[in-house]
């Protein structure tokens, strides 16, 4: 009875932080950057033609990414309408059925800390920005985690239910974004195998049932998509997977070392946790010959952990949700650690408490400031910024002398959620509106939606990405770019940045242009065009 009430209160709390964490608020700001609207438009157009093969924008096949988002979406839309909140909802749905499976593993095979596994994983900084954002990242990130616990799981126990999980999920990641899912558990595995001394690991896990399973889930789909599309395989192999890692085609270059702070930003709260539980794996590691059994799940983990960052390291193209996979294995990570310290008695590093106090409450800061910092670029020094700092300072403080008490380790958990709920909380209350504004393109389709009675079509003129596949997705319509020589011939209207009238009257060709208004925050104009 004590048994099953722990487990309701476990899942009730584990329910009220995916909850808040992933799922509220997901409306407060529009959809931002060029990905989130455009992949929400593409899942719009395929619902609206009920076509579940061929991914499209503007009518167009876009092929560069698999399906399984927008299937997703197609879901939600079809239940919920669509809307910015319901295309973001796979990726909250996602990283929740990921923190659950995190749950379940380790209730299962490292009983005692599951809840501290589950929450850890869903408190950290890019598990909650990405379980936000519509986008193919989580949807990729849960199924490889699923996969590479699936397979952990069936290395431990030898059942093969576990291995044929491992082989859906990865087919589940090879339909989210591509054949990284399958290349880097490959990597991890064969990693692991040769870190343990076993070799002959790698030819077991080549299961040919599972192997059934990978190519029944899988080549439905790729096999229809080729069909209908017989430039699938050069635009999305070759030139999305393969163009993209080894050139910079798509000119997302940073330098060699750009995934390691990024990686440890993803990390936040827990960074400082993290870096320490791995250093002490491969202290041990390195120690200890042959690796007691105890160590092994947390190698792997660090294994885990390092792949994902060191492949696409050199990979010509960077871009920050290249990294997610790798997350839940510095959560897991920490969980083992605190299992190890708790049991054999210790207590926190001082040194290790005051730093993981700092790197949990020194968010709040920008969090607080965030309406200053997205509209001024800077922090202003002033009552509101002393009063932040303060309070992140209380914070630490706190954070503190809580780890080094006698029961420390056990409060770590509670004392780092702390701020990140208070966190979430500034930038949902106090952030979201100055964030719309400036990055979301909602405000200014709904601007001119207002001066635009009769729906007009809809052009751009020098705009960035970003605001063309917002207005397109706001506005539902196919968008027309100036630039291009795409002028439309009959009336129509143009957005274009400020104090470019005279460039939208030459492009127009000596028909009337009307100035309708201006969407200040963005530094746009929109204009009403005759028709020919």
């Amino acid at each position: 009875m004590i048994e099953r009430s722990r487990l309701l209160v476990d899942w009730l709390l584990l329910a009220g932080f995916c909850g808040f964490l992933f799922f509220y608020g997901l409306a407060c700001f529009g959809l931002v950057g060029a990905d989130e609207p455009r992949y929400a438009q593409i899942a719009r157009e395929m619902l609206a033609r009920h076509d579940w093969i061929t991914p499209t924008l503007g009518g167009k096949p876009w092929l560069e990414k698999p399906a399984l988002y927008y299937w997703q979406a197609m879901l939600t839309y079809s239940v919920f309408g669509v809307s910015d909140w319901t295309a973001r909802l796979p990726s909250a749905i996602d990283a929740t059925v990921m923190v659950s499976v995190v749950y379940l593993f380790l209730r299962k095979f490292r009983p005692g800390f599951e809840l501290d596994g589950a929450l850890i994983t869903a408190s950290l900084a890019g598990i909650i920005g990405f379980a936000r954002a519509a986008s193919t990242d989580m949807p990729l990130a849960a199924a490889f985690a699923i996969a590479l616990l699936a397979w952990f799981g069936w290395y431990e126990s030898g059942n093969k239910m576990y291995l044929a999980l491992l082989y859906v999920f990865l087919a589940l990641g090879m339909l989210a974004k591509g054949p990284v899912a399958p290349v880097l558990a490959a990597v991890i595995i064969a990693l692991f195998a040769m870190a343990i001394g076993d070799r002959g690991l790698i030819k077991r896990t080549l299961w040919l049932p599972g192997i059934t399973l990978f190519l029944a889930v899988t080549m439905p789909w790729y096999i229809a998509i080729e069909i209908h599309n017989p430039e699938f395989f050069r635009v999305f192999f070759l030139q999305h997977n393969l163009a993209r890692f080894g050139s910079n085609l798509f000119h997302h270059t940073e330098p060699l070392w750009y995934f390691l702070p990024v990686t440890l930003l993803g990390l936040v709260p827990w960074t400082m946790f993290v870096v320490a539980a791995a250093m002490e794996t491969l202290r041990e590691w390195w120690q200890q010959d042959p690796v007691p059994a105890r160590e092994l799940f947390s190698i792997f983990l660090v294994i885990w952990m390092i792949v994902p960052v060191v492949f696409f390291s050199f990979s010509q193209s960077k871009l920050p949700g290249y990294i997610l996979p790798a997350l839940p294995a510095g959560a897991l990570l920490i969980a083992e650690y605190l299992r190890s310290r708790i049991a054999s008695g210790e207590r926190s590093d001082v040194l290790l408490s005051a730093l993981h106090a700092v790197v949990a409450a020194l968010p709040i800061i920008p969090a607080m400031m965030l309406p200053f910092i997205v509209f001024q670029h800077r922090v202003p020094w002033g009552n509101w910024a002393a009063l932040s700092v303060a309070f992140a300072s209380v914070l630490a403080i706190g954070i503190t002398l809580t780890l080094r008490a006698k029961i420390g380790l056990r409060m770590l958990r509670l004392v780092t959620l702390v701020p990140v709920v208070l966190g979430v909380a500034a930038i949902l209350r106090l952030g979201a509106p100055s964030l719309d504004v400036t990055l979301s393109a909602r405000p200014l389709a709904e601007q001119i939606t207002k001066a635009d009675s009769r729906r007009l079509p809809l052009a751009v003129l020098l705009v960035s990405r970003e605001t063309e596949f917002g207005l397109q997705f706001y506005r539902n319509q196919t968008l027309a770019r100036y630039e291009l020589g795409q002028v439309p011939s009959g009336e129509h209207l143009v957005v274009a940045p400020e104090g470019l009238r005279q460039s939208v009257e030459k492009s127009a060709a000596e028909r009337r242009v009307a100035y309708l208004g201006s969407f200040a925050a963005q530094g746009l104009d929109y204009y009403w065009i005759s028709a020919k």
